[in-house]
């Protein structure tokens, strides 16, 4: 049973709390941009457990009747058809599962705006699509010499030339499906045009890591720059903070590096002095008073490390790495003193491998393992063959464990797996005929309304949510999709699972 190091409600509690209090000691709207994911916030809930993926969807429901929304996507990411990871799901379908969250939490959004749009054929379509759905879109241009050419940036050449998103709401939450959509400039460009109008509006930033109020070296805020290393995000003091009150505060370097140049944007767009000291005061995070915890926030975040050192390795393999990443996590790793095998799932998974190659298990002399820790501390592992996956193979033996049901006994009939792999085979041509774990998924759920074991073994399924796996390949599509269905925390060694590559 995972322990719980973070209290939601409390969470919950006090971040709408801090929200209403920043917008009573604001003069005008306030613009809060929104780092991070506002649900499904996956990276969260596995650094600090007990948090609600949710939470901050929860906020905001807390304060729906002051709020408005503004979605942001980038137009180059629309024509690169970036992939959000946790979900597997382009950045522009995001925007469409974003909009249908919040509306699922009573919250209607409606805005949506394209920046840095310069008529990309896949921007347009995707307007097209939005606004064929009662969506209002908006487009931004690049805004010539942004951020640094503040005389231009802040003029009728620069935001000026930006669509005003009318709003009404006292409270504006500026969010995106990723990073490097344009949020701040989103947020300054709404802010010059009502400055423009006559009005006061004001700025702040809701952005889960680091925690400002944690130390430099916490695991948690140590596993963002893990989570950033592609991007190569460092956690720093705030020395703009310490100087300014003579208090502690961790922020990351992008912000640092930003915070003179944003400063000097919003006192040319209020016309006063900024009122922030420090890029810490521009938040509003209070995440780090929701840790009940400690000790289990900071294994929390050396088993997140481990985990995305696997994923960045698998990447670099896989072409979507490049080596400065690779070598950014390996500092990281030496850093918090961790190996591989501080996890505790990756050397049962490697000695079944072992053990499968000396015995001649496997497809076709290709042998693959994993293993996986049941939420009683019990590690099971298993094998590839002829007609599973090692995923496949891995969820079965988990699942008898897990209920009782006897090794031998067949959760699903032998001659069932047998005819699937047949027609995949035979009918369908396919090369690869073993079965993944997306597809074991659905013959389970078919073996159930005939077989007691197996109704039972489905009914387990749920208690596999944030079990940890191992796996010694980069697993396939289908097992990667059924990898996230259940909610499993799964990592894998950087080889594909085949002899000729």
């Amino acid at each position: 049973m995972q322990k719980t190091g973070f209290d939601s409600r409390k969470y919950v509690e006090e971040q709408s709390r801090y929200i209403l209090e920043r917008v009573r000691n604001s003069s005008g709207r306030l613009y809060i941009e929104c780092g991070g994911k506002l649900l499904h916030d996956k990276h969260a809930s596995r650094v600090l457990p007990g948090f609600d993926e949710s939470n901050k969807l929860k906020v905001f429901q807390s304060l729906q009747d002051k709020l408005d929304v503004i979605i942001c996507i980038y137009a180059g990411d629309i024509e690169k058809r970036k992939i959000r990871s946790d979900f597997g799901i382009s950045y522009d379908a995001d925007v469409l599962k974003m909009i249908d969250d919040f509306a699922s939490y009573g919250l209607i959004c409606n805005k949506v705006v394209i920046t840095r749009y310069e008529d990309q054929v896949g921007a347009t379509v995707f307007k097209e699509k939005l606004e064929r759905r009662g969506i209002n879109v908006y487009t931004h241009p690049k805004t010539p010499g942004y951020p640094a050419n503040i005389d231009v940036v802040v003029s009728e050449n620069g935001y000026g030339k930006n669509e005003y998103i009318p709003v009404d709401a006292p409270v504006v939450i500026v969010t995106a499906p990723g990073p490097g959509s344009g949020k701040l400039a989103t947020c300054l460009s709404q802010m010059y045009h009502e400055a423009k109008m006559g009005q006061k509006p004001s700025y702040s930033k809701l952005e889960t890591f680091p925690i400002w109020n944690l130390p430099l070296d916490h695991p948690v805020n140590i596993a963002y720059e893990a989570a950033t290393a592609d991007i190569g995000d460092v956690n720093l003091i705030d020395h703009f903070h310490l100087n300014a009150y003579g208090k502690i505060a961790v922020n990351y370097s992008r912000d640092l590096e930003a915070f003179p140049i944003l400063a000097r944007i919003l006192e040319k767009i209020t016309g006063e002095s900024c009122i922030y000291k420090s890029p810490t005061d521009m938040g509003v995070n209070r995440c780090g008073f929701g840790i009940t915890d400690d000790e289990v926030c900071r294994e929390a975040g050396r088993q997140e490390i481990i985990r995305r050192s696997f994923q960045i390795r698998s990447d670099y393999i896989s072409g979507l790495a490049d080596e400065n990443t690779v070598n950014r996590i390996s500092a990281i790793m030496d850093k918090c003193s961790l190996t591989e095998e501080d996890r505790a799932v990756v050397a049962p998974a490697r000695e079944a491998l072992e053990k499968a190659i000396k015995e001649g298990k496997g497809k076709n002399g290709t042998v693959c393992a994993a293993a996986i820790e049941l939420p009683d501390g019990t590690i099971v592992t298993a094998h590839n063959s002829e007609m599973l996956h090692a995923c496949s193979a891995l969820l079965l033996n988990a699942l008898k464990v897990m209920t009782g049901i006897p090794k031998e006994r067949d959760l699903i009939a032998a001659d069932v797996i047998k005819s699937i792999t047949a027609m995949k085979r035979d009918i369908l041509s396919g090369k690869g005929v073993s079965m993944n774990l997306d597809e074991i998924l659905i013959a389970l759920a078919m073996s159930a309304s005939v077989s007691e074991d197996a109704a039972k073994a489905m009914k387990a399924l749920p208690l596999l949510k944030n079990a940890e796996v191992h796996l010694t390949h980069i697993p396939s599509p289908g097992d990667s999709s059924g990898i996230r269905k259940l909610g499993i925390l799964a990592t894998s060694d950087p080889r594909y699972p085949v002899r000729n590559i």
